[in-house]
């Protein structure tokens, strides 16, 4: 029991110390043991290795017939050396592998690498664990008040005498039931016209001398 114990002990520690220490960074010789030179396909080669950050290319050549140096995408497919991002001409050239992404170099003599000596790599990050970038905080929406239009609050216009049809210190004249005779009620003297009280003044007047005849 105890040896088991121990067995698993070394090694879960064993699995600890590789998970905290990166891989150790290895060194490529392009084109193996042909070198760097003319004659070489550098695109099926590129293809059958992995490239990561903190590797090395190593370029094996004749010193004073090559060079190599690390270009722009642009002048790679221009095979432009005037704007070189680093290079050398030592014939035994190694080039790090700094960043992840995209690495391009090329023979800077002329013709060579219109004649196939060009080398694109895809570099991949380091094999240490990364954090991955935290998501933003999407920012609350600010509820908003919808717009509402005023509304005018209705009145009521006062009612005119004169819109009623009723006169004012007048009793209101009660509504007539179908089928029954309509009674008149007049507030006494105070409810007549003036123009009542003069055709009452002259029938009076009419029977008084009918009387005396």
């Amino acid at each position: 029991m105890a040896s088991g114990a121990g067995s698993c002990l070394a090694l879960v520690v064993m699995i600890l110390v590789v998970r905290a220490c990166p891989a150790a960074a290895t060194s490529f010789t392009v084109g193996d043991k042909s070198g760097w030179t003319l004659g070489v396909d550098y695109t099926t080669w590129a293809s059958g290795n992995t490239f990561k950050v903190g590797d090395s290319l190593v370029f094996n050549y004749a010193k004073g017939q090559h060079t190599v140096a690390e270009v722009s995408a642009a002048d790679y497919l221009a095979c432009a050396a005037a704007n070189p991002l680093g290079s050398d001409s030592s014939g035994a050239s190694a080039m790090p592998l700094k960043t992840a992404g995209k690495h391009y170099f090329i023979c800077t003599v002329t013709g060579h690498c219109a004649g196939g000596m060009k080398l694109e790599v895809t570099v991949s990050g380091s094999g240490g664990s990364s954090s991955s970038p935290s998501s933003p905080t999407p920012t609350p929406r600010t509820p908003t008040t919808p717009y509402t239009t005023p509304t005018t609050p209705y009145t009521t216009t006062p009612t005119s005498p004169a819109c009623t049809g009723t006169t004012p210190g007048a009793t209101p004249v009660t509504p007539v039931t179908p089928g029954t005779m309509p009674y008149y009620y007049y507030n006494g003297a105070a409810g007549l016209a003036p123009v009542a009280w003069a055709s009452f003044a002259m029938v009076s007047a009419v029977i008084v001398q009918l009387r005396l005849l």
